[in-house]
């Protein structure tokens, strides 16, 4: 089957199959940070207080605009414009991953099975690097990732133009991970030492790698920020498990193994992926390694140069199950099922235990039986827009909560959290006085009295609260669940925030 006639129903198909096995989730983990900053683009009177820990991101890309702005272009609701580009981003995947493998193999039983793995695999953790190859929440990645795998097969299958272009448009949509990319594209063009448009076009690219040294000061992290940082142990090679270094050199062992030598039914961009990917990986391992040598240099660490390791995954992935169909699959249909189907059930039970309060999949206007996600919807359609809330600063690893951001679903400024948005604060130090001194004033959140919140209210223009059922004495709930309360805080003048 020709690369340029790919199967589009089938590759659809195959997205609706993966997002019923992996599962979807609003607002969850990373997406606590980019949905609001894409409600707020669809809806810019959302969140008049506390924006700074999501649009600190938000700023740097173009993903917000084009999400949120595509929800208002159709007036379709936000939450299922978010949806579908969700499973956009796994269909454009899975096309991306299609150019690539007939790029590198002859028969469509190699070709299918590198999509199959794929597919099948979304889920898999990346090293220790705190990624997934795809999440199961809608986040920039959702879109740079295939717009970078289109890169790679653009110019493998000689297009040039066309390589650079989807490099800059995911430089538009997360620049860290099109640096990355970027640097791959070099590696590829040193590797075939053949010049084309492209063999210089990214040098542009990782030039921007040259100030990297004076972004940040040579010492050591202070008080807040300092604090910030060390809550991502995953910027810290020394403190990975030793299964997650495993998880580095083991990918790494098989791509040099398979660039030894030419491989039934594979074609010699096979090979050229296998070689590249090696010192492409070993690079940023040492980066990472050399990062984490002194702590004049954990400033740094931030950089996450351990992160191109999700680019090595989703290539790696793509040329083993090419391999698979090729030497395993063939034709046998149960030879597919026997692999395929353990893999889909392993990852559905991944899945269970990652969110097991919460339904498999997460349909748009689907609120199921999770007590925390059931109050944020009331608080959506029941609060003023200009709300201002406070919460256990803890809420996202309470048991039931299933890391489900409140920004995200209920729509509501919130005081800062000390789960997410310590991650923002770890990227951008800026922010460390403004999300300490949030988090102090909430600390202690389950001893809290009425009195307590009111002096809360005093430094900050909180007005609602959200806690366990049954609300504090003295304070007027006007909504309980089986296990939360929405309480209204008199209006008082309020301090800093």
């Amino acid at each position: 089957m020709s690369p340029r006639r790919a199967p589009l129903l089938r590759l659809f198909l195959m997205a609706l199959l993966a997002v019923l096995v992996h599962g979807y989730h609003l607002g969850a983990d990373d997406a606590a940070i980019y949905v609001p900053a894409i409600k707020k683009a669809a809806d810019p009177a959302l969140y008049p207080f506390g924006a700074e820990f999501f649009m600190s991101h938000a700023h740097l890309s173009f993903f917000p605009d084009l999400v949120g702005g595509s929800a208002r272009l159709t007036r379709l609701p936000v939450n299922f414009a978010i949806f579908a580009w969700h499973v956009a981003g796994i269909f454009l995947l899975l096309l991306a991953a299609w150019r690539l493998v007939c790029a590198c193999f002859h028969g469509d039983g190699a070709r299918w099975g590198g999509v199959a793995l794929l597919a099948a695999l979304l889920s898999v953790p990346v090293a220790g690097t705190a990624l997934a190859i795809m999440d199961p929440y809608l986040t920039a990645r959702s879109l740079s990732t295939p717009a970078t795998l289109f890169a790679i097969a653009c110019y493998v299958s000689g297009k040039p133009k066309s390589a650079v272009a989807w490099l800059l448009g995911t430089a538009l949509i997360h620049p860290q991970m099109s640096a990355y990319g970027a640097v791959f594209l070099t590696c590829l063009a040193c590797a075939g030492r053949r010049r084309s448009p492209i063999s210089a076009a990214p040098a542009p690219a990782c030039g921007v790698l040259l100030p990297l040294p004076f972004l940040f000061e040579f010492q050591p992290a202070r008080g807040a920020a300092r604090e910030a940082l060390y809550s991502r142990t995953y910027f810290f090679v020394f403190q990975w498990a030793w299964y997650e270094w495993v998880g580095v050199f083991a990918p790494l062992a098989l791509l040099w193994w398979w660039s030894s030598a030419a491989r039934r039914g594979t074609t010699p961009v096979f090979r050229t992926l296998s070689r590249t990917l090696l010192p492409f990986g070993l690079l940023f391992t040492a980066a990472g390694v050399l990062l984490n040598i002194s702590a004049r240099l954990e400033n740094y660490t931030r950089l996450q140069p351990m992160r191109a390791f999700h680019l090595v995954y989703v290539v790696f992935f793509v040329l083993l199950g090419g391999l698979l169909g090729e030497y395993l699959l063939a034709k046998t249909f149960w030879r597919w099922l026997a692999l395929f189907a353990p893999l889909a059930v392993a990852m559905w039970l991944l899945q269970q235990t990652t969110y097991p309060a919460s339904p498999h999949v997460e349909w748009p206007g689907y609120v199921g039986p999770n007590s925390w996600i059931s109050a944020f919807v009331w608080i959506r359609d029941h609060t003023p827009r200009d709300a201002v809330f406070a919460l256990d600063p803890n809420y996202m690893q309470l048991p039931g909560e299933d890391a489900h951001g409140f920004r995200a679903i209920a729509e509501r400024s919130v005081l800062a959290d000390n789960v997410k948005d310590s991650g923002a604060v770890s990227l951008f130090p800026q922010l460390a006085g403004h999300w300490k001194s949030q988090v102090q004033a909430q600390t202690g959140w389950d001893r809290f009295r009425r009195e307590d919140f009111e002096n809360l209210a005093r430094h900050f223009p909180v007005t609602w609260i959200l806690t366990r059922r049954p609300g504090p004495a003295g304070l007027r709930c006007v909504y309980e669940n089986r296990d939360l309360a929405v309480c209204r805080i008199a209006a008082s003048p309020a301090g800093g925030g």
